[in-house]
């Protein structure tokens, strides 16, 4: 049985109270050219999705974008900076913090999905208007894609959803390029299904009409690691990982072979502190191997403001209330490292 707690606007209300601008459309159409290039392989430059792994405060966030702009503009000769500003959040047990999308104040148990949508909006905006960077999200609802999917520049699936039809279907109706995880077990003929169907053309039910989507070419893999039947995790962003990746992609047909390695999660145990050596890693590899220099686009980082995770109740400014993330001293470092190792 549901309940029927209140009726939410639709995304054209919601748009007009928190408008994208032309300028702001302007600044996105340049940065997707950027990003498709990246991704097709015009631009051998590297594709760096960094952010907090929850985006819960607009003011750290928002401060949070303008430091890594900073950054950017000093690596944008070997790497393309986006922003990760994830405010709907996928619960293992169904429990704890959902994302701004649920809850616009964290401090707040109450549930105000319309209140979530409209405060996510406006910080999305508000990070591109500040930092002059793009912003990513992850697609963990589709039947909601519509309340923001024309400010961001990145859609990611995640790792629980990559088996769901919904999600595939959707995300070939996308304009921006979808990363696609690697499902939980790790099953790369899942995952590598999960992109055809996103690749192609399909005709479905969306919300209340039929629709028919022309498919995205710019759908492509995210390996995040794996979890095995008693817990354990397993990296897959190894030399031969990525060569496997890239051999059964080539198998498949798919168009525009592409792979973004996640440094956090089950790749590193849930360990941020590890993303570094990861990407130094696989830049390495891609120094020995033309194969992973141009099959590997970009990496995706969990990173904020401070060190390590807290509850939403220790109220430390721009530290996670979710997963841990890397400080963002070490976030600098990593990125003006990682721009030194990238080959061209």
């Amino acid at each position: 049985m549901f309940e029927t707690i209140r009726s939410i606007m639709s995304p054209e209300e919601i748009r007009k109270i928190e408008p994208f601008s032309d300028s702001l459309k302007a600044k996105k159409a340049e940065a997707e050219r950027n990003i498709s290039d990246i991704l097709t392989g015009k631009d051998k430059r590297k594709l760096f999705i960094v952010g907090p792994c929850s985006a819960d405060n607009e003011d750290a966030v928002c401060d949070y974008a303008c430091r890594l702009s900073r950054v950017a503009e000093k690596i944008k000769d070997k790497a393309y900076v986006l922003v990760r500003v994830y405010t709907n959040k996928p619960r293992t047990r169904g429990e704890g913090y959902k994302g701004m999308f649920h809850s616009p104040d964290p401090h707040v148990e109450a549930t105000d999905i319309q209140g979530g949508i409209l405060s996510l909006r406006k910080m999305h905006i508000r990070v591109v208007k500040e930092s002059g960077l793009l912003t990513a999200d992850e697609m963990l609802y589709p039947d909601n894609s519509d309340y923001i999917d024309d400010v961001l520049g990145y859609i990611a699936v995640g790792a629980r959803s990559s088996e769901n039809q919904m999600h595939r279907l959707v995300a070939s109706g996308i304009d921006v390029p979808v990363g696609i995880k690697n499902p939980m077990n790790g099953s790369i003929p899942v995952l590598l299904n999960s992109i055809y169907a996103a690749q192609i053309s399909n005709e479905f039910k969306y919300n209340d009409k039929q629709v028919k989507t022309p498919g995205n070419p710019l759908a492509h893999a995210v390996l995040r690691g794996a979890v095995d039947v008693y817990g354990n995790n397993i990296s897959n962003y190894h030399f031969e990982d990525v060569i496997r990746l890239h051999e059964m992609y080539i198998e498949q047909g798919l168009k525009n072979p592409a792979v973004i390695i996640d440094t956090n999660h089950s790749n590193s145990g849930k360990h941020p502190f590890e993303q570094p050596r990861i990407v130094r890693e696989v830049l390495n590899n891609a120094r020995e191997s033309e194969i992973i220099n141009e099959f590997v686009k970009g990496f995706l980082i969990e990173s904020y403001i401070e060190d390590g995770n807290q509850k939403p109740t220790d109220g430390v400014y721009g530290k996670s209330i979710t997963d841990a993330c890397l400080g963002w001293e070490k976030t600098e470092e990593l990125l003006l490292s990682a721009a030194d190792r990238i080959r061209l």
